[in-house]
């Protein structure tokens, strides 16, 4: 699952073929920037996980909002899925479209989760997601879910 690929385009970030990176129904390749990172699945490693994220948004006005989701999705990886078992992981996806709109995604190595962003409610912090992105949503992964959002305009 993990290139630990920083600086690929999507589609060489440990993404199956003909995967893309988005919500679904994109048809058009656009300009973006683009970056990604595996992590070991363990809790101490959601701080790196926003400190690469700050790094890759630094600047951008969704930086701290993007840092705060991000540091959600990757502590519900390490806590409430395979990734948290040992030897473990989970990936952080970035990019900024043109426009720049952020989207991320943070992909974890499976559970019994059904996947549905719509059950959550306050004070879950699924439910931050909801409230915080202009879009988001879940998909099913190489091993696990990916779960995603977006800040800023279409």
């Amino acid at each position: 699952m993990c290139d630990r690929a920083i600086g690929m385009p999507p589609g060489a970030i440990g993404m199956p073929p003909g995967a893309m990176m988005g919500p679904p129904g994109c048809i058009a390749a656009m300009p973006v920037r683009a970056c990604a990172f595996c992590f070991p699945g363990r809790r101490d490693q959601v701080r790196y996980a926003r400190a690469f994220t700050r790094r890759f948004l630094d600047g951008h006005p969704a930086v701290d909002d993007a840092i705060l989701l991000v540091s959600e999705l990757a502590a519900n990886a390490c806590a409430h899925s395979a990734s948290g078992e040992p030897g473990g992981v989970f990936m952080v996806r970035a990019q900024v479209g043109d426009g720049g709109r952020v989207h991320v995604e943070v992909e974890d190595e499976g559970s019994s989760w059904g996947g549905s962003l719509m059950e959550t409610e306050s004070p879950h912090g699924l439910y931050l997601v909801r409230s915080l992105a202009a879009a988001c949503g879940t998909r099913r992964g190489v091993r696990g879910w990916v779960t995603w959002f977006a800040l800023g305009r279409p």
